[in-house]
């Protein structure tokens, strides 16, 4: 394989002939120098990306940011956009040379060894036919139309049809249960609702026509219901209207003949609403806005992540997710840059009860996947299910791997780099990213001219304004601190939905640091400009004055082959020392005896320090994790502090409610015997 020109090379070579901007980025000194002008300059930098894009704006702009103040910070005022026409833009030019839109897969195509193309044309057709159908029905620009689909074409469909005709959009995914999907959707007061009949995981169908009509009846604003009878087709859309609301089959509201237009809106014109997880109350839901989310996934994918347009390059980009996560979104973003993405629609894990940690691997074989993205537990997951890629796919087009979601040990990144093919002659390049749902981009990323450093991501993304901070707000390198961002950046929320006076907003990241963005992780910045993340810094472990995110801590446990999962929680009581459980998750068969337990203690204490060798170990069926995969480190640690299980545990925003019970019974007994 030749690789194609890196794109950061491309664009600074733009830099020079068009601005006589004279940088490089082939060694982190020479990066450090751009990274600091991209977060100095921001309007020269986030013009410079404007530019090179060749954005297009049907109105002139007054300038690039009139208020850097955060929040509120004021982007590209007057200039009017659409994140539809920006994809479009692609599809004649990527059709000709051949490339599809989308390639896809659901489990019974992957057990057949099947892959489906959506061209660029039929796309483009089918986003105009359905945008078409949603006017009609009376959706105007800023009304809510949501969805409840999983990760397949017909969902990139109507999120683009919506975002043509400025309608906002948000989506669930179909496994999330009804408390979770109307905490998010009441909140929003949505106009049209687009949903499936069921969905298929693990290879067990899943009928949703039940949830269906209990989201109707607590959502009497929704005028017009669009059903897509996918599990069954025999699904009659035709039962879900009443009085006050009509129902529409999807199937045919794809098959006009109809001509594509987006309309130019706004720079900070509402794209979407997604979620915070959810797990501690209500969610809050985050508006973004399409300039921001336009310029933030070009300069991620394109600039960062390296992704070309398939024109230039072949590119096809997977990064495996379910429409309830932010990565759905990053997914989907790889079409504004003109690249083919590539989606699977089911279980990582193969059947259920017969996991097979092969399957995304096979299909980004037949899908001729260029960049794999998934979560770091899918890798972890693999490393111990010793899954060997290359006996059960063809991935020689592969050159590149993502990941985020929580941390990736180091032992992640040796099996990545033992198990996928070599690129001319090298380890494959691997980038974990480490960003939010919240400002739907990344702050800490990769970049192909750089070296990559086992258990280290690669560098601060351009323009992003990130550092370590001390409690007195004084910049750190080389030790542990809040990660901050000082800099506004366009793809950060416009507002939090109902959030009239903005205070959610302010509270949720500007209490600490006032008009400084804290994300509510734990960072390292490297002496060579890497990063490094541990956690959530409201789940740290503070052992006798030495403080350290819980990442450590799960990187020495599952590295033993005896431990699937863990969750630690430090519990610390005014007047009274410290308590800190360990609870673990262990192979199928096996018990936590003593001697295990002591084993997991050494691992820690030789890992870490004696500070931090829990005061106690206890086997679990599973650890709690939200429906993105995340542990409930803080749901957890609250309940063991004494608060109400309802309060703290939202059971229809988790991925595995039914492991609540067990913590709930071992709060209660703690909380008997004085603890």
């Amino acid at each position: 394989m030749t690789l194609p020109e890196p794109r950061i090379h491309t664009y600074l070579r733009w830099l020079r002939e068009q601005r006589g901007l004279h940088f490089s980025a082939d060694d982190p000194a020479a990066y450090d120098t751009l990274w600091r002008w991209s977060t100095t300059d921001l309007e020269a930098f986030w013009r410079s990306i404007w530019d090179y894009f060749d954005l297009r704006s049907a109105t002139p702009f007054e300038r690039v940011l009139a208020d850097a103040t955060m929040p509120g910070a004021r982007w590209f005022p007057g200039a009017t956009l659409n994140y539809a026409a920006q994809v479009m833009r692609h599809a004649d030019a990527a059709h000709a040379a051949g490339h599809p839109a989308i390639v896809h897969a659901d489990e019974h195509m992957l057990a057949r060894g099947e892959i489906g193309h959506v061209p660029w044309p039929g796309l483009r057709r089918q986003v105009a036919s359905l945008a078409g159908r949603l006017r009609a029905m009376g959706v105007a620009p800023g009304d809510r139309v949501v969805a409840v689909l999983p990760n397949v074409p017909e969902t990139v469909v109507a999120f683009l049809a919506c975002a043509s005709i400025g309608a906002v959009w948000s989506v669930c995914s179909p496994d999330m249960g009804p408390v979770a999907v109307l905490d998010r959707f009441r909140q929003i007061e949505p106009k049209v609702l687009i949903a499936g009949d069921g969905y298929v995981f693990g290879g067990v169908a899943h009928d949703r026509r039940a949830l269906l009509h209990q989201l109707l009846a607590e959502l009497p604003g929704v005028a017009d219901v669009i059903v897509w009878p996918r599990l069954d087709a025999g699904t009659d859309p035709a039962d879900f209207a009443a009085a006050h609301r009509r129902a529409h089959d999807l199937r045919a509201l794809l098959a006009d003949d109809a001509a594509f237009a987006a309309l130019p809106l706004p720079f900070d014109h509402p794209l979407w609403i997604v979620y915070s997880s959810g797990t501690t109350g209500l969610p809050k839901a985050i508006v973004h806005g399409h300039g921001g989310v336009v310029l933030e996934a070009l300069k991620l994918g394109v600039l960062h992540n390296d992704l070309g347009s398939s024109v230039d390059t072949g590119e096809r980009f997977h990064w495996y997710s379910s429409t309830g996560w932010i990565m759905w979104n990053c997914q989907v973003g790889g079409l504004l840059g003109g690249s083919t993405i590539c989606l699977f629609d089911g279980s990582p894990a193969g059947p259920a009860g017969r996991p097979d940690w092969t399957t995304l691997w096979r299909f980004a074989g037949l899908a001729g996947a260029t960049f794999f993205g998934a979560g770091a537990a899918f890798y972890a997951s693999c490393l111990k299910a010793d899954v060997r890629p290359q006996d059960v796919a063809d991935l020689r087009a592969l050159r590149a791997v993502g990941s985020t979601g929580s941390p990736l040990a180091v032992e992640g990144y040796r099996w990545i780099w033992d198990r996928l093919p070599k690129v001319d002659g090298e380890r494959i390049w691997l980038t974990p990213i480490s960003g939010g749902t919240d400002f739907a981009g990344a702050f800490i990323a990769g970049l192909r001219t750089l070296p990559v450093v086992e258990g280290e991501m690669q560098c601060r993304c351009l323009g992003a304004a990130v550092e370590a901070w001390d409690e007195q707000g004084r910049a750190l390198v080389d030790e542990v601190g809040e990660l901050v961002c000082t800099r506004p950046m366009p793809s950060m929320p416009l507002y939090l939905w109902g959030d009239a006076d903005g205070a959610r907003l302010r509270d949720s990241y500007f209490d600490v640091y006032p008009g400084v963005w804290r994300h509510g992780d734990w960072i390292r910045i490297t002496p060579r400009g890497g990063a490094v993340i541990y956690g959530r810094s409201d789940a740290t472990i503070n052992r006798h004055g030495i403080r350290m995110g819980t990442a450590e801590l799960y990187r020495a446990v599952e590295a033993l082959p005896e431990v699937v999962d863990s969750l630690v929680v430090d519990l610390e009581y005014l007047g009274r020392e410290s308590y800190m459980p360990l609870f673990v998750v262990l192979r199928d068969g096996l018990v936590l005896d003593d001697a295990l337990a002591q084993r997991v203690k050494a691992v820690i204490r030789e890992a870490l320090s004696p500070r931090h060798v829990p005061n106690e170990v206890w086997q679990v069926r599973a650890v709690p994790r939200t429906l993105s995969g995340k542990k409930m480190e803080l749901p957890v640690k609250k309940l063991l502090l004494g608060a109400d299980a309802a309060q703290v545990m939202n059971r229809d925003a988790m991925a595995n409610a039914d492991c609540v019970d067990w913590f709930v019974e071992f709060a209660r007994r703690r909380a008997q015997a004085g603890g």
